[in-house]
């Protein structure tokens, strides 16, 4: 997560990030995201949300050390954010819909602290259209079981492809829909990430394979990731219930 930057992992934003927007990146992370935005948007303000305290540690202190004072970090629940109505000009939300048990939910209190007619941008994988090689029955059973440990955990492993659905579900219209294709260029990298998930559900089988598979040269990890911008209309108008 702190090797993405908006140009790899933002870049379908980029063209509503202007001088001087305001912008919430729900879901920050380390906050690596959010300090590319907050370059592109000089001399507005940038706020960072994120539910866990280490991730808003650390994204602070690398926001300090490169000397970035126009982004404030916090930790903050999505379902419920602490800032008035109509906040901000611009939303951002990179790899969290995945993880909420209630997307539409949190979009629609995203809504509310988005001005009329600003504009909000999402985006999440889609794990059925991942492209893992070289294939075998036992990977695709250690990906299965992944799959399954991400929506015990309250996930939603297809919430790519639902996220034009969500948006319009919590109030949003004009809604624009992309795709795109990641290589992770270490397969060393993606595999042990894998295996730590099944490694902490006690799935020492499967985690093994994510090991031995990542160790081969010839092999490709492409994750597919959906993208989706849209506006929250000019016109008043109530938040759907």
């Amino acid at each position: 997560m702190a090797k993405r930057t908006l140009e790899s992992h933002g870049n379908f934003f980029l063209p509503y990030l202007d001088g001087g927007v305001s912008v919430l990146d729900c879901g920050c992370g380390p906050g690596t995201i959010t300090l590319g935005i907050a370059a592109r948007v000089l001399p507005a303000e940038v706020v960072g949300v994120d539910f866990g305290q280490s991730q808003i540690d650390r994204a602070t202190a690398t926001a300090s050390e490169k000397g970035v004072t126009n982004v404030k970090f916090r930790v903050a629940d999505c379902y419920s954010l602490p800032f008035g109505d109509s906040t901000f000009q611009r939303i951002f939300s990179h790899a969290l819909m995945e993880h909420l048990a209630d997307p539409v939910r949190a979009l629609r209190e995203m809504y509310r602290v988005l001005k009329p007619g600003g504009i909000i941008g999402l985006c999440s994988p889609d794990w059925p259209g991942f492209i893992v090689s070289p294939p075998s029955p036992r990977l695709s059973l250690a990906l299965e079981a992944y799959t399954a440990l991400q929506s015990k955990n309250g996930g939603d492993v297809i919430a790519g492809r639902k996220l034009g659905l969500h948006l319009k579900n919590a109030g949003f219209v004009d809604v624009r829909m992309s795709a795109r294709y990641e290589c992770y260029p270490s397969l060393e990298l993606i595999g042990e990430y894998l295996a730590l998930q099944l490694d902490g559900n006690g799935d020492a089988s499967a985690s093994e394979v994510f090991r031995e598979w990542s160790r081969q040269r010839d092999g490709m990890f492409a994750q597919a990731w959906v993208s989706t911008v849209a506006t929250k209309s000019p016109a008043p108008s109530a938040i759907p219930k």
